[in-house]
Order: C-alpha cells, then sequence, then structure tokens
C-alpha cells in the first residue's frame, strides 16, 4: 500500500464516511417504525465523492452495527436492527451507494442526479419491501409509513448531496 495515492484515499475515505453516517444516526427525529435521519445525506454523499468504491464503508457501516458497535440511529446495534422495520432501509444504503457511485463515474448532471434520486428509490424499495415483511403489512401501509414522511426531507438531502459533491474535488 506504500505509494499507492489511490488505496490510500480508499481508507481515507471509507473512515470518513463510516464516522459521517453513524454521526449522521445519532440526529434522529422519531417516526414509527422508522426514525428520520442523516443518514442518507451521507450514503448519498458518499457515492458522489467516492463514485463506486462507496460500497465500502457503506457495507463496512451495516457490518459494524450488526457485529454491535453503536452506529445505527440513537446508538443502537447488533443483528436484530436489521433483522427489525429499518433494516431493509439499511441494506438499501449498500445498492444505492453502488448505483450512485456510477452514476457519478459520468460527467453529466443529469446521469448524476438521477443516480441520487435512482439511490434514494433503491432505499424506499429495500424498506419498503423489508417493512412490509418484517411487520406483515400490504404495500400502501408501508409505503405510508415508510416512505411518504421522508420524502421532503429526501428531496433536501439529494439537493444538498448534490451541491456539496460538486464543490468538492
Amino acid at each position: 500500500m506504500f505509494g499507492d495515492l489511490q488505496k490510500s484515499k480508499i481508507i481515507a475515505y471509507s473512515a470518513t464516511f463510516i464516522g459521517l453516517i453513524s454521526l449522521g444516526a445519532w440526529v434522529s427525529i422519531p417516526f414509527f417504525p422508522v426514525p428520520l435521519t442523516l443518514q442518507t445525506l451521507f450514503v448519498l454523499l458518499a457515492g458522489a465523492v467516492m463514485k463506486r468504491d462507496a460500497v465500502i464503508p457503506v457495507s463496512l457501516y451495516v457490518v459494524l452495527g450488526a457485529l454491535g458497535l453503536p452506529v445505527f440511529h440513537t446508538g443502537v446495534a447488533g443483528l436484530g436492527i436489521l433483522l427489525g422495520p429499518t433494516g431493509g432501509f439499511l441494506i438499501g444504503f449498500i445498492f444505492a451507494s453502488l448505483v450512485i457511485g456510477f452514476a457519478y463515474e459520468y460527467e453529466s448532471v443529469t446521469i448524476r442526479f438521477t443516480g441520487l434520486l435512482a439511490g434514494t428509490g433503491i432505499i424506499y424499495l429495500c424498506g419498503v419491501a423489508w417493512l412490509m415483511y418484517s411487520l406483515t403489512t400490504q404495500l400502501i401501509p408501508a409505503v405510508i409509513s415508510g416512505v411518504l414522511p421522508f420524502i421532503p426531507g429526501d428531496v433536501i438531502k439529494v439537493y444538498a448531496a448534490y451541491m456539496i459533491a460538486k464543490r468538492l474535488p
């Protein structure tokens, strides 16, 4: 690794984004069954900054939380969180970061912004699917409780991630 600037950047960015996503989990507004947090902003930003390599810190974040480090919303941790109502959203972070990362490998503003929106959609899709399974509910109630309250905040997060990433080298 000595002398390999790209690997060093991946490690540094990974540590940074694991920390930022963990901090974003502490900014939590309780909703039932899924809280509103700033985690999504940092997942989107990781994809925009690290491109396809963003899957590394986001996956590590989920693994660290599953192993018991208190990195999920308000310091909760453990495999039980992934098996609970929020688990689908957390797993969706991984796929979202990858899609956003691929989109950010292009210079097109349209592709990048679409990638951020698609990443958010993937988080919703995984979250709602798992919400339906874990709470044994139907699609409409899962969307009402797992998507609708979050749309205004997520629109702001998508725009913020785009604007922040645009200003970073």
